[in-house]
């Protein structure tokens, strides 16, 4: 299964581009899913949202479009992945199982400063639902930061659920990193960050985790028709060897991220 698409959708710079002067802005969402397979909620970092939220997006797509979810930076960013049970059920209670079978792998971005340690890292990972159903049952523990009334904390289908790690300090790019991250099958995300970050590679989970942050610029220009062409044959061949992949541009600001979604798509014949 090979799924691509963007990191977010809700830009001004795609109106009257990649979105046709006069589509509302509710309907953006939807015609991403007409053109692409995924996408990556990325509102979810910034702040909890609502069940109702996930419930809409969800109704915007087709039944085997696939949404990615960004963990909460609260957890990653200003705890650091230190005490974070709460925060994790809270997170899990604020209605990503409201996507039912549409939900697809978690993303936990980490921030710069945040150096490999394998005591830390190990006891998150331990926290981390494998299942729908133990998402519900981390969920279930919520405090009122999610209201009783705003918490979704159901498992629809008996399904797996996949993590993937962006970490950006260079303490990661190491063998004791991949060998944890590979115990527990948390893919290491593959970005490319214009160099501003080193790219790390992946290989430490049954499935790939691709950001494409930009090629020249971060999160601006767009990607070479060679590099294309070299992610189209990389993807393929994951394809080959039954290894799922799952790949979103953020080169959002000159509007070419959807563009190189479609493109990549269209080689990759998805």
């Amino acid at each position: 299964m090979i799924r691509i698409g963007v990191s977010g959708w809700r830009y001004a710079g795609w109106r009257g581009d990649f979105y046709p002067t006069g589509l509302r802005q509710k309907d953006e969402l939807g015609h991403v899913g007409e053109r692409m397979t995924s996408v990556e909620i990325n509102g979810s970092f910034y702040s909890l949202q609502r069940p109702t939220s996930y419930q809409r997006w969800r109704s915007s797509v087709p039944d085997d479009f696939v949404f990615a979810v960004k963990g909460s930076r609260y957890v990653t960013h200003m705890k650091a992945l230190r005490d974070v049970e709460t925060p994790l059920a809270n997170f899990f209670a604020s209605g990503p199982l409201a996507l039912g079978p549409t939900l697809g792998p978690l993303l936990w971005q980490l921030p710069e400063r945040l150096v490999f340690d394998e005591s830390l890292v190990a006891t998150f990972l331990a926290l981390l639902p494998r299942s729908h159903a133990e998402a519900a049952t981390l969920a279930a523990r919520h405090d009122d930061r999610v209201p009783p009334d705003r918490a979704f904390t159901q498992a629809e289908l008996a399904a797996p659920l996949r993590h993937a790690f962006e970490p950006r300090h260079a303490s990661w790019d190491s063998p004791s990193a991949r060998a944890l991250l590979r115990e527990h099958g948390v893919a290491l995300v593959h970005a490319d960050t214009a160099g501003r970050w080193r790219t790390m590679g992946d290989g430490t989970a049954d499935f790939h985790y691709v950001r494409l942050h930009g090629e020249q610029k971060l999160y601006a220009g767009g990607y070479s028709d060679d590099t294309l062409d070299t992610w189209a044959s990389r993807l393929t061949q994951w394809d080959t060897a039954g290894e799922d992949s799952y790949v979103y541009f953020d080169n959002d600001i000159d509007g070419r991220a959807p563009w190189d979604a479609v493109h990549l798509l269209e080689r990759v014949g998805t």
